[in-house]
Parts: structure tokens; sequence; C-alpha cells
């Protein structure tokens, strides 16, 4: 108990000490607004005065009297500090504080007269403006600083900003403080006035809304801010974007010396009144964007997930807090290059008198997020305005304190004991809508968070002029630590006029669009969980489940030896009388047809519907697979094909010769390298071999159109190494440890084994089994 009540009080003078330290400065910033109050005044009643006494009784109302209260509250709790022992009281000091929280009222009732009242003199009178442009403040004692500048307008905000600082203050203190100490109840009293006091301030003062007044003389409210990627001269830079009432801002922060109140740096602002949104014919000037091949994008996500399971392991054994520290450093510096380099969706704002800007962003449904905040303001009166530099920068010094985003969205400004969102795979169908007012086309996307920021995972069909569409389609997406899913509803454009150049640039119109957050356990049931968004008088519905990766990783043999999915290759080879199983040849044969040239073909998801009635067709080896195939939707085929190879009962390199895969792709000398791993393909089964190489060639064939399909050879790798590669269920045992660490070192490695044979230079069969003599079979 003892021991306990030491630390109580330690507690309180540390909470004490800091409290004084501020105290300190906000005693040099009264006086600093003080000092030019004098010679102001002395001027008043010559022949040149610069203010009237009665502007300057306005702007500095009450400040002297506040100044005082403060000075000796200070002197007084000063020495006690210093002193400090257990028997040290002076929550009588704060109870009288609070008591004369009084004369704060009527600085806060003049508040924004005294602001209006130095705006309009500053701009009438330069002298006062150069005045009231820079403040000297005085440094704390023990500071190198001497002075800083600070403006009038920031300095008038100081008192507001200080009575929620005490009230913060004596909330740490009474939790510091026993309940039988002289002091508690003093305390509590002070803690009662202050809250209350703060709660009848008139709201629009209330420094967690807006201090901020309009051209029109309203209150500037902040409506929504957050992070965006701005195309700036060529470079990608991140910007905090702040929407207010009537105007756009687009800010930076400042990097600030450590301990530094962080600051915002206005780069632009466009008056809502000025701004209109492009349509795409206007934007036809608009630059270039350069986007970053998704294997680089995917590359980045491994690494992260890497580092991620090494953060885990020093955790878990109790590392050191300077490598978890280091391991972090490298995390955040890895994420916010994706965060930079991912978003690809083009958001075109023009200012009516000039200048356009461009962001980039990673989802549809957060453009017209922000596309809606905007229009739903311009619906108001607004009117044009320029601020001036006084104005932009009490503005801008704002954004600091309204923000509602406060980090970077990158996984590594989480606390440890945040969600880390589910890994594995989310089963979604997507049944109908209704509420639609007339007839149209229609679809629905469906986006998850990864990695910090929204990507678009599937698409359903377009529904022709329906008001009550019925796609009832299955989408399997994969889920990287994600947290919410969210469905967008569109209208179908088949105007060729409006197809626009930027092939980033989505020119269909939203019908609506909601969000769920993805709640493990409600997620997790074996059962599908149906649900229905509601979104602008529209319901879709839908259904879900989630498969956590370890379960869906399973490679289970058929129990009915006489179909092709799950039954070993050799088997379907021997019954075929074919050297590649059939199902393999049809589906690479149509999607070298019609799919080629399909953007994300082999990594969009085909429906999960479909996928089953190929699989049940071609299990049952039915004659009608060829009207079948040249109908359905090519995405599906594709997934069909990846599906085969995922349900092989052991993968198609041979759970034998995994771990010598692995060890071939690791070695660093290129030509044992290029003799391992070529002998690992000699020691493959013949079926399995001649099906590998088969697939190889088609693979490279579909990389080769990758600038129009989006796949390259890296992406096809990450697609289809683990699928290939991945042991089956005794072997995998030992490889899989967390359900988080799904970028694990060993799918790494079998996205690097696929993707050096497909590398490689044209690998023949007969050539390979020619150049057996030369080696030892043993592997």
């Amino acid at each position: 108990g003892e021991r306990d009540a030491g630390k109580g009080l330690e507690m309180r003078k540390l909470v004490l000490s800091g409290f004084l330290a501020s105290e300190e400065i906000y005693i040099n910033q009264l006086e600093a607004l003080l000092l030019p109050m004098k010679p102001l005044k002395a001027t008043a009643t010559t022949s040149q005065p610069v203010l009237t006494l009665q502007q300057i009784e306005t702007i500095f109302y009450k400040i002297q009297d506040i100044y005082e209260i403060h000075k000796e509250f200070y002197d007084s709790l000063c020495p006690k500090v210093q002193q400090w022992d257990s028997n040290v009281t002076m929550g009588h000091l704060f109870q009288k504080l609070a008591s004369q929280l009084g004369v704060y009222k009527a600085f806060v009732d003049n508040y924004k007269i005294a602001l209006e009242t130095a705006e309009k003199c500053s701009q009438s009178n330069y002298q006062f403006q150069k005045i009231s442009e820079e403040l000297k403040v005085k440094g704390p004692k023990d500071s190198k600083e001497s002075h800083t500048s600070v403006t009038m307008e920031a300095l008038l905000y100081k008192p507001i900003d200080r009575v929620t600082r005490s009230t913060l203050v004596l909330h740490d203190l009474l939790k510091h403080t026993p309940a039988d100490h002289p002091d508690y109840p003093l305390l509590q009293d002070a803690l009662r006035i202050s809250q209350n006091f703060l709660s009848s301030i008139n709201e629009d003062i209330d420094p967690r809304r807006t201090a901020v007044t309009t051209p029109k003389g309203e209150t500037r409210q902040l409506v929504k801010d957050g992070f965006l990627v701005e195309l700036s001269e060529g470079s990608r830079k991140l910007r905090h974007v702040f929407l207010f009432t009537d105007v756009l801002l687009c800010a930076k922060l400042k990097k600030t010396a450590v301990g530094k109140h962080q600051q915002y740096d206005c780069k632009w602002y466009v008056p809502l009144a000025d701004l209109v949104f492009p349509s795409p014919e206007e934007s036809e000037h608009c630059p270039q964007v350069h986007v970053i091949p998704d294997h680089e994008l995917e590359d980045m996500k491994m690494k992260i997930s890497a580092i991620k399971s090494e953060v885990q392991k020093e955790k878990a054994n109790k590392g050191q807090s300077r490598a978890i520290e280091r391991l972090k450093k490298k995390m955040f510096e890895n994420e916010f290059w994706l965060l930079l380099n991912s978003p690809a969706i083009p958001f075109r704002i023009h200012n009516r008198n000039g200048k356009s800007y461009l962001f980039l962003l990673s989802s549809d449904y957060e453009r017209s997020e922000w596309r809606e905040a905007i229009q739903k303001l311009q619906k108001k009166d607004l009117q044009a305005f320029v601020l001036s530099s006084v104005e932009l920068q009490v503005l801008t010094g704002s954004c600091f304190k309204l923000r509602t985003v406060h980090n970077i969205p990158v996984t590594s400004n989480k606390d440890d004991d945040e969600s880390p969102g589910l890994y594995g795979f989310l089963h979604v169908i997507v049944h109908s809508a209704k509420g639609f007012k007339q007839s149209a086309n229609l679809y629905c996307t469906l986006e998850v968070d990864s990695f910090g920021y929204f990507v678009s995972k599937a698409k359903t069909r377009v529904f022709r002029d329906t008001t009550e569409p019925q796609w009832n389609e299955e989408f399997e997406i994969e889920l990287e630590g994600s947290q919410s899913l969210r469905i967008l509803c569109y209208e179908k454009c088949y105007d060729k006029t409006k197809i626009n150049k930027d092939n980033n640039e989505i020119v269909d119109k939203i019908m609506g669009k909601g969000q769920i957050q993805l709640d493990p356990q409600a997620v997790q049931t074996k059962n599908w969980h149906m649900d229905v968004i509601e979104m602008n008088g529209i319901k879709v519905e839908f259904s879900m489940k989630f498969t956590s990766r370890d379960m869906s990783l399973k490679r289970t043999p058929s129990k009915k030896q006489t179909g092709v999915f799950g039954v070993k290759i050799s088997v379907v080879t021997k019954r075929e009388r074919s050297k590649v199983p059939y199902i393999v040849r049809q589906c690479i044969e149509e999607v070298e047809k019609r799919g080629i040239e399909e953007v994300g073909i082999y990594r969009i998801s085909g429906v999960a519907t479909d996928i089953q009635a190929l699989k049940a067709v071609f299990d049952a080896n039915n004659k009608d697979i060829l009207v079948m195939l040249s109908d359905m939707d090519i995405n599906a085929i594709a997934g069909t094909l990846k599906l085969y190879f995922r349900e092989l009962p052991e993968p198609l390199l041979t759970d034998r010769l995994y771990p010598a895969f692995m060890e071939g792709i690791a070695l660093s000398d290129p030509a044992a390298k290029e003799n391992c791993m070529m002998h690992l393909l000699r020691s493959l089964p013949d079926p399995n071999l001649i099906t590998f190489l088969f697939l190889l060639e088609h693979l490279k064939r579909v990389a080769e159109k990758e600038p129009i399909n989006k796949m390259s050879l890296h992406n096809l790798a990450t697609v289809f190494g683990p699928t290939l590669l991945r042991p089956s269920e005794g072997e995998s045992k030992a490889h899989l440890t967390l359900a988080s660490d799904i970028w694990s070192h060993d799918v790494m490695a079998q996205v690097q084994v696929l993707l050096y044979y497909l590398q490689h230079p044209p690998i023949s069969f007969t050539e390979l089994k020619r150049n057996t003599l030369y080696f030892s079979t043993d592997v």
C-alpha cells in the first residue's frame, strides 16, 4: 500500500511539473499579447492613432485580468512543486483558479468580435497588420530559444485552449490523489466547476468543433478530412485534405523538431464556389499517370508480411525492443511506399479560375464519398473569396486541432490491441437489389481493405434493363488483414462518347454504396450469413461466410475416383489416355481463345457458382462441356483451372520434391541453381512434368499481353505458385504457423520457384529427358 501511495505521489508531482511548464508558456503568450497594448493605447489619443480606444478595448478584452489570475496561480504553485513532499497541498489553488472562470466567460463571449475587429484593423491599417503578424513570445526559462514569432490571431485562441487543458490536468491529478487526501474534495470541486463551464460555453466556440469564421461571418466547420495521394509535378505526394463548409484545403504536415507542436503547411485551397469536377472529356490534358506494375506492389506486400512475422517472432521470444523498433521502422517505410504507389483511380478537382489538381485514389468508393460530400455543400448559397495570408494561416492552424484522421493509415500505426483483421477467404454471394426508380443496366463491385487501403476484388455481371436485378453470383475474395467489406452498385454506361481515354477512370454511375465491418465472430461460422446493405434507398441482399487460411489450404483427395477433381493426375491421364488432363487443355484453349486480353485474367475471381457448375460437368465427363465452356464467363473458366490444381491430392510439383524445390530456389550461384532446378523437373513423374510445361507455355503467352491484360509473369507466379507447389495436408502441418503468416517465407519461395521457370528460356520435354544421363537420379 505504501509503495502505491509513493507511486501516486510521484505521479502527482510529474503531472504538476508538466502543467507548470505549460503554464509558464501560457503566461509568456499572454504577456506577448499585452505587449503592444500599451503603445497602441498611447497613440490612440494622438493625432495619428493606429487604432481607436474602442478597437483596443475590443481586441484585448479581459486579457490583462486573465494574465493576473494565472500569474498569481503560477507564483503560488511553483514553490510547492519545487519543495515537494508528501504533505504538500495545492487543491485550494486549483479551486480558486476554477472560481475565476467568470473572466473567461466574458473573454469567450467577446472572442468572435475580437477576432473580427483584429482582422478588419489588419486590412485597413498596415502598421497594425505588421504588429499582429509577428508577436514575439518569450521562450521558457531553460530553453535555448529566446523568442518565437506568433500571430495575434493564434494567441487570441490560447485562452480558449487553456480551459480544456486545465480540465484534463484536474482529471489526471484526481486519478493519482488518494480519496482520503485533503486535496481530493477540492480538486473534485474544481473539476466540476471547469466541466460545467466548458459545456456551458457556447457551442460554436467549442475548440473541438470549429473556431474559424467564413467570409459571410458564419462558422466554418470541418466536414471531412483524410490522407490522399496527390500527383504534383509528376510525382506522388501524400497530402492531408480538409473539406470545410466552404473551402477545400490541401495541406502537408511540416517536419518539426521532436517535442515541437506539429503543424500543417497549406499547399493550395479552392473555395467550393469555384470548385468544379471536370468531366472525363474535358480532362484530356491530364498528365499520364505512371502506374506501378502489380508485381512490384505484390513484392512489397510480401516484404511487409515477412517483416510482420519477424516482429511477431521477436515479441513471442521477448526480443530486444530496439530490434522490434528497427523492424517497425522498416515496415513503416515499406507500407508508406505501398500507400503512395498503389492508388491509380484519378480524382480531379478544377478551380474555375485556372488550376486543376489530380489525386489518385485506390477505390471508387472513396472517390464518390469525397465527390458527394463536396456536392452536398455546393448546394448551399456559397460565395467565392480569396483568403488573406492571416486568414489562411488561421485556417491551416485550425486543421491540427480539428482533424479527425490523425495517423497515416498503415498497420505500423495501429496499436497492438487493435484487431489485426481477417486472413483467409471470404465467400460472398451477391443475390439481388431493389429500390431502383427506373430500368437500368446494373452491376455490383466488392471492395475490401488490405494494407491500409481499399481495393476492388470482384464484380458481378451486368443485369440489363431491370429495376430488380437478380445476380445470385458467388465470389471468393482473399483477405489480407481485412476489416471491412464494401459493396458498390453501378449503372453501366454504354455510351461510347463518355468512355474515357484514361483507362483508370470509371465512368459508370454509382447508384449506391455501403460498407459493413467484418466481425470475426459473426463471420467465422461454417454457415452462410445473410445480410442487407441499404444505400440511397437501394437495398442489396448478399450472404457471406469466411474460411480461415489454414482451412482453405487443405488438399483433400476425392472420394469419387471417377471424376477429375481431387484425383491424382497420373490416374486421370491414364484413364483418358492423354498426356495432359482434358480439363487443363480445354480451359487453357478457351482462355487463349477469348480471355488472353481480359484485364486481370487469373487474378479476378470468377463467379463461384459458375465454377462449381463447370467442376460438376468435368467430373461427370458430360457431353455438353464444350457448349458450356463457350457460353461461360471467362473468369469462371480461369477459376476452374486454378481450382483443379488447388484440389489435386498432392501438388503438381509433388510433396516428395517440395523441400528440394525450396532449397534449390535459395541457391545463390546461378549455375548451381540452374542445374538443380532442371534436375528437379526431370525427377517429376511424366504426367506432372508434361502438364507443368504445357501450363508454363500458356502462362508465358498470357504475360506477353501484359500491356492489355495487366498480368505480368510475376503476377501469374503469385497466383499459381502456391497452387502448384503448396504441400498437401500431412506435409503442410509443419509449414503453417500463424494464420496471418499469409505471405510467409514459404509462399514467397513458392512464387519464386514458378517465376524462375516462367523467366527461363523454353524448356522442352525431350531435351530435358535427353540430358538425364549426365545427372544422378537421386534427389
